[in-house]
């Protein structure tokens, strides 16, 4: 609220580089480097008139599954908050989208979670194979099919971390 609202900063980029300043504000009023608390993200700007996302990434891609063809926009690989190496600003990504497109944003808990057969990890390639095979169905068979998979895979295995997909049809 305050960064966006109070400041009204909007370019996602920029609100993780306030995010994390603030972040590391709270868990770490002493400047020592023994919090590494954070969190990993991703932001998007959507401006459905004129078919444009900005996009800002910590750690967690946007995949866009447009005409069967998967284009994953990477994220900066530190999280909002303080870690170990150089601080770099996070990047700004300027999308155009085009009608029909899907839009996935997602936590690295669908991937990371253990299960099938000999208890792995589900894996990001996985779930963005998902994402094109149901890409074309509506969003409430698509929910369904990304649910049930998460649950057969999972199987009776206690959940590894936060799951979450928001797809956004275009």
């Amino acid at each position: 609220n305050e960064i966006i609202i109070e400041k009204s900063i909007i370019n996602p980029g920029e609100v993780l580089n306030r995010l994390r300043d603030e972040i590391i504000k709270a868990t770490n009023p002493e400047g020592k480097e023994e919090s590494l608390d954070g969190m990993d993200i991703n932001l998007c700007l959507f401006d459905f008139g004129n078919l444009k996302v900005e996009y800002a990434g910590a750690n967690n891609s946007l995949a866009i599954v447009r005409n069967g063809e998967l284009q994953i926009t990477k994220a900066d690989k530190f999280p909002v908050g303080l870690h170990f190496g150089e601080k770099k600003n996070f990047t700004n990504h300027r999308l155009d989208l085009k009608k029909g497109d899907m839009v996935y944003a997602y936590t690295d808990g669908y991937s990371d979670q253990n299960g099938g057969p000999k208890g792995k990890k589900f894996k990001i390639k996985a779930l963005q194979d998902l994402f094109l095979t149901c890409s074309a169905l509506p969003a409430s068979e698509q929910k369904i099919i990304i649910e049930k998979t998460y649950h057969q895979w999972k199987q009776n295995l206690e959940q590894v971390d936060d799951v979450c997909v928001i797809g956004i049809r275009i």
